[in-house]
């Protein structure tokens, strides 16, 4: 980079290759320690509206029941609240999204091996379909690193558990990073890594290119403010050693659902971000205690959320930044 592009906000790179753009003072920054925008349930833009499909076995036994018998009036409900992002994948890539929370199910009854994302209801695409994507964006997109997180399993067998990481080990190949202390840029692109993936079970243990499950911080709050007052207690007792993420989604309940009956999740977020992106301003990456590192949101490409996460590593640089106008 020449000395007047490294002057740039890091918040104006192009999106789609922001990690190969930026300024070489953070190639020997641990990922650990940089500031990264994430993507909050990354698999819900294509969940299965049709109404042959069940609700997944984690909702309430009240609300499976009433979605068995009252179909019609409840599944708007559940799919108002289950989509925590519109965009594909690859429009996530795009936009600058590197860490995906993938949550994976074998869908009941199902004869077959094929696994899906689920959030209230499942997705119409496969986990396969959506890695062979992500494959394909990152052989175009050669510097830049995606953190993909498997967690959240609903009924997998132990077969199936080998099945996804043998799937998992053949789609990314010799872009999959084992295993390691210490994670910079520099490191991963000398030795063409692409893809560090955390796998949220005890199978972890037996695959040395299956890094252990990366803590999620979850507030469980529907108001921003209750959000941010949380984030703030847990900073004080310091962060996680590595990976680490800071969830800025809000959760909905009951009590707010029916108080709300023609919002949406989409209706709940984004009149939030405002108040949110100006927390997400104040905080810095690092090793400090209350550093934050992984930021991950819904609907990230709506409003300014990425960006904001971004240009955080400016203060892992010794420069000053002139501010936007």
């Amino acid at each position: 980079m020449t000395s007047e592009a490294s002057q740039v906000s890091l918040s104006e790179l192009p999106m789609d290759n922001w990690m190969a753009h930026l300024p070489s003072a953070l190639w020997d920054t641990p990922l650990c320690y940089m500031a990264i925008p994430g993507s909050h349930n990354a698999i819900t833009y294509c969940l299965d509206k049709n109404d042959r499909s069940p609700v997944d076995l984690t909702q309430p036994d009240m609300l499976q029941k009433l979605d068995k018998y009252m179909k019609p009036i409840i599944r708007p409900f559940v799919y108002k609240w289950a989509i925590a992002q519109e965009s594909s994948i690859r429009e996530q890539l795009d936009s600058g999204v590197r860490y995906c929370d993938l949550r994976i199910a074998h869908r009941p009854n199902d004869r077959s091996n094929d696994l899906y994302f689920y959030h209230g209801v499942y997705t119409t695409i496969t986990v396969q379909m959506v890695l062979k994507e992500i494959r394909e964006w990152l052989d175009v997109h050669p510097k830049e690193v995606v953190i993909l997180s498997f967690s959240h399993f609903l009924g997998l067998s132990q077969e199936l558990h080998s099945l996804l990481v043998s799937t998992i080990k053949s789609v990314f190949d010799s872009k999959l990073c084992p295993k390691m202390e210490c994670v910079t840029l520099r490191k991963l692109w000398s030795q063409g890594h692409q893809v560090i993936v955390s796998y949220e079970h005890h199978i972890a243990n037996c695959h040395r290119e299956l890094w252990f499950h990366i803590p999620y911080w979850w507030a469980n709050k529907c108001k921003a403010e209750a959000l941010i007052e949380e984030f703030e207690r847990r900073k004080q007792n310091g962060r996680p050693g590595g990976f680490f993420v800071t969830g800025i989604n809000l959760t909905e309940d009951l009590k707010y659902i029916c108080s709300h009956p023609t919002e949406s999740l989409k209706d709940m977020v984004m009149s939030t971000y405002p108040m949110l992106l100006s927390w997400v301003k104040q905080q810095k990456p690092g090793s400090n205690t209350g550093s934050l590192n992984i930021i991950a949101g819904d609907f990230v490409t709506e409003s300014r959320f990425i960006p904001t996460v971004i240009a955080l590593n400016e203060n892992l640089l010794n420069r000053t930044i002139i501010p936007e106008p």
